[in-house]
């Protein structure tokens, strides 16, 4: 099945930059799509809710007049993440301003995503879901969602922890719509790497975590330059869910990262009452290691479709 045409027309490189809680905000959405990838954001970074309208406003007026400015240029669409989940007490009013806009990709998570399929749907917008297995994978595709993005181990934030060989393989055996991939996912090889295991999108966040439109304090930024895989701790204290956060910003706040409580999954309240994640405790993924520096979005762009190109002849060579 190939991808709906809001994509399919209008990428530079099959990449969606993930909605990234606190850190993803209009400044960064808008450079990653006028570079020709997905840009998007969490709903709840717009604070008061009263914000969002705005937001919403301001990256969709922006985006048309780059396109009027440049018709041959791919500019990409954007994307709004929604949470699916009782403790998200916003959700109906976010939506309602989602379908006023008329945004073009919503990305849900957590539960099953059927009133935000049922309100996205008559405007031609389209939802994608992310998973980290099969049963969510089947749950999500039940309520209509049009792409399943498969958050495998070694991704940033709520990951799961299943190799992505094996979750795109299982999915692919029930499942011929887009898919995008997220797992310490940095460089263009990467991406055309999750093209051959069968997905069609790579889905990126850490690589724009260090970014100069990132809305991240800048000792964040140089964690992030500075870490490797090794640097990433996976644990489910600080939120009740599994997570992969650095190691060092851990310790900054008095806590052992070898040593930390177990947390209960249903109650999504954080694990300690002292720090808070994303604010005190910084997620990441594995993918640290390929990061040197934070430069602006756009060139970081640049350097992945590169990247994917010169991966693209290595292959060719190969194949001949």
């Amino acid at each position: 099945m190939p991808l709906p045409p809001v994509l399919a027309d209008n990428l530079a490189l099959p990449v969606i930059g993930s909605p990234m809680f606190i850190v993803s905000q209009p400044d960064l959405v808008l450079a990653q799509c006028k570079a020709g990838i997905v840009g998007s954001f969490p709903a709840l970074n717009a604070r008061p809710k009263e914000l969002l309208d705005e937001w919403l406003g301001r990256i969709t007026a922006e985006l048309a007049a780059e396109r009027t400015a440049h018709p041959g240029r791919k500019i990409a669409p954007f994307a709004v993440n929604q949470i699916v989940h009782n403790s998200n007490d916003r959700l109906a009013h976010d939506l309602e301003l989602c379908v006023k806009h008329k945004v073009p990709m919503i990305i849900t998570s957590l539960r099953p995503p059927g009133e935000v399929v049922r309100a996205v749907k008559p405007y031609g917008g389209i939802v994608f879901h992310d998973v980290i297995s099969v049963r969510h994978a089947e749950k999500a595709l039940e309520e209509g969602v049009d792409g399943l993005i498969l958050v495998c181990t070694g991704a940033g934030g709520h990951a799961g922890t299943l190799s992505p060989f094996a979750l795109v393989s299982e999915v692919r055996r029930f499942w011929d719509g887009p898919i995008a991939l997220a797992g310490a996912i940095t460089r263009g090889e990467h991406v055309l790497a999750a093209q051959a295991l069968g997905a069609d999108l790579a889905y990126m966040g850490t690589r724009f975590l260090a970014t100069r439109e990132a809305v991240a304090a800048e000792a964040y930024k140089q964690a992030i330059v500075e870490a490797s895989a090794a640097d990433i701790v996976y644990t489910p204290y600080f939120t009740g869910v599994h997570g992969n956060y650095l190691k060092s910003s851990i310790v900054a706040q008095g806590l052992d990262p070898d040593n930390l409580p177990f947390a209960d999954k249903t109650s999504m309240n954080f694990g300690s009452t002292r720090v808070k994640a994303w604010k005190d405790i910084w997620g990441a993924g594995q993918g640290v290691g390929c990061i040197d520096d934070a430069p602006p979005a756009a060139e970081v762009v640049d350097r992945l479709m590169a990247e994917y190109a010169a991966a693209r002849q290595r292959l060719a060579r190969v194949a001949s």
